[in-house]
């Protein structure tokens, strides 16, 4: 289990872009981290995110701005229910209608009720959130073939909408774990901790010689 703070720096290698965390572990996870991406317009994100001492996810905060936008988005988890708020300044669907993509359509969730059996928060884009089922599930040393699937309040970047989405996390061996949804899946390594190395097809982390 985690233990003492780390800092944690990955590059993007679906798009241009990095992350950079500092988390705390242990007894649950604090953290906050920021990214910076290139698709689909250039933007930064910047987020808080804690759990309760099983890694059940109790809160998430996200803010996210580019040229002429910002957008923030708040769930924070009590009395087995999600609440949640989203505040827009700006256009960000104007800002993608002149790069030539589709509108995002607006931050949040119509029924915050449709998170109800979500106990995991997941952030587009970023590595560091599959560490909280990892822990959660207890999935880092399991025996391999061990499957979950559970249900996630899925937060996208940068539009900021909150999906209730189902996601299937499986147990490879030691430090290795498969992660499935809709028609993506990857096989993905883990430090002890269960913090991402490698994510095919979304990040790396860097990792001091």
């Amino acid at each position: 289990m985690p233990t003492t703070p780390k800092s944690l720096l990955w590059t993007r290698t679906d798009t241009a872009g990095a992350e950079h965390a500092l988390v705390e572990g242990g007894q649950g996870l604090t953290g906050h981290g920021t990214q910076l991406a290139v698709d689909p317009i250039p933007y930064t994100c910047r987020y808080q995110v804690a759990t309760d001492a099983d890694w059940v996810s109790v809160r998430l905060e996200v803010e996210v701005e580019g040229a002429g936008w910002r957008r923030s988005v708040r769930l924070e988890r009590a009395t087995q229910r999600w609440r949640v708020t989203a505040a827009e300044q700006g256009d960000l669907d104007a800002a993608l209608a002149e790069a030539g993509h589709a509108p995002a359509g607006l931050p949040g969730v119509d029924d915050p009720d449709r998170l109800a059996d979500a106990l995991d928060v997941d952030l587009g884009g970023s590595p560091l959130f599959n560490t909280l089922p990892l822990n959660r599930l207890g999935l880092i040393t399991a025996r391999p073939d061990t499957t979950h699937r559970i249900n996630v309040a899925w937060v996208l970047v940068p539009s900021l909408t909150v999906l209730p989405t189902e996601q299937l996390y499986t147990g490879l061996g030691p430090n290795r774990f498969r992660y499935a949804s809709g028609d993506f899946s990857a096989e993905v390594e883990v430090d002890p901790d269960g913090y991402v190395l490698r994510y095919p097809g979304l990040a790396e982390r860097a990792v001091r010689n």
